[in-house]
């Protein structure tokens, strides 16, 4: 299946001398995937919500100073490619092409409305995200936005201080509306002290309640048409027995991310930002995990997903990155996370860090087999 059916040219630009501020609007009152931004007619880039959160850019500033690349794509590309360059880029929508000349966009919602009979046979289980970060509800706004920021997430579910239990979720498209509401009802002059007392605002305030929930034996299906349904980006996952519990989170991102699974001989490695390596392919990327996981001859991986993102310190020229790596295996999940200046280091940091928790598992499995084997011995004295 390619594109050409799912592609759409109805969708919003900006040219890029526009403000910041009118484009934090835009998403406010329209909620769009992601904006175009042009340059005298010609594409240019896309700008999303996130890059609006992660920014501590003034309203003033101009969309060129913000916008970012995003996987181009031929209308007749095929609808996994398209998936898997949407989750690579780290964007919700694609600029289309046709002829060489922008014909429009594609969206990770039409990919999913398209392709939403077919997935059935997953359930929620297989592909969700487990161990999400989570904010208690006495934390203020201004938590909530660093932690967004440092992690790179859209959400963050909310739990209640004293036991646990999921409470609230707190979104990125909150934080736009939080910070909109506030440009709308102050003037220049107070918005900055307006704004402060605002962070200081307890995530309670904030969050929206009750939260909308997935058990972890819910087929990806009918997840997924709620997410369409309701216009969420996500849902939390429980456990099938207790829905107060945070076991994880289920996005869009998470399900173009199965789409695109493969076959192949060799495993499988997405890679998020993948524009920030340097002068490692992913050919070298996918060899190094595999010699990892070889380590451990019982664990099967499923699935190899790379994650980079480019924080704001440098030295010498050269940004400081975080790399993580996470394997989904049928021994469960196992990450490594490491930081260094260049994408190559941090990738190596991360891979050091994955292989010895690979290694631990191995370890962890093997003494509890033996101690099985210890008390079997026992019992038969």
């Amino acid at each position: 299946m390619d594109i050409s059916n799912i592609a759409t040219n109805d969708y919003i630009q900006v040219e890029s001398e526009e403000r910041l501020g009118k484009v934090r609007s835009i998403f406010e009152e329209e909620n769009p995937k992601g904006i175009i931004v042009t340059k005298a007619g010609q594409y240019e880039g896309v700008i999303s919500e996130r890059q609006l959160i992660q920014s501590h850019i003034e309203d003033h500033t101009k969309v060129a100073a913000l916008m970012a690349d995003a996987p181009q794509v031929d209308r007749t590309e095929d609808v996994r490619d398209t998936a898997r360059m949407l989750v690579e880029g780290g964007t919700k929508i694609a600029p289309v092409f046709e002829a060489g000349d922008l014909w429009g966009v594609v969206s990770e919602d039409a990919i999913l409305e398209a392709v939403l009979e077919n997935l059935d046979a997953l359930t929620v289980g297989d592909i969700f995200t487990e161990n999400v970060v989570t904010i208690e509800e006495s934390e203020t706004m201004g938590r909530v936005i660093n932690l967004l920021r440092e992690h790179g997430v859209s959400r963050l579910p909310v739990v209640d201080d004293d036991d646990g239990f999921l409470t609230g979720i707190v979104t990125r498209h909150d934080i736009v509306d939080f910070v909109v509401r506030d440009n709308t009802r102050t003037t220049r002059g107070d918005r900055s002290g307006e704004m402060e007392r605002l962070l200081d605002l307890p995530v309670y305030d904030e969050m929206s309640s009750p939260v909308a929930t997935a058990s972890v034996a819910d087929s990806v299906r009918d997840a997924v048409a709620e997410m369409l349904d309701n216009d969420y980006s996500g849902l939390v996952v429980t456990p099938e027995n207790d829905d107060r519990v945070v076991g994880g989170i289920l996005t869009k991102t998470d399900v173009l991310r199965a789409l695109s699974y493969t076959e192949e001989e060799h495993l499988d490695v997405q890679i998020t930002n993948i524009e920030l390596l340097d002068a490692l392919t992913r050919q070298e990327v996918q060899e190094r995990i595999e010699q990892v996981a070889g380590k451990y001859s019982e664990m099967n991986v499923h699935h190899a997903h790379v994650r980079l993102h480019k924080h704001k310190e440098k030295l010498r020229g050269t940004p400081l990155i975080q790399a993580q790596i996470r394997l989904r295996t049928n021994k469960g999940q196992v990450a490594g996370t490491g930081e260094g200046y260049g994408a190559d280091n941090a990738f190596y940091v991360a891979l050091d860090k994955l292989e010895r928790n690979v290694l631990e598992l191995k370890g962890i499995e093997h003494d509890e087999e033996y101690r099985g084997q210890l008390l079997r011995k026992l019992n038969e004295l």
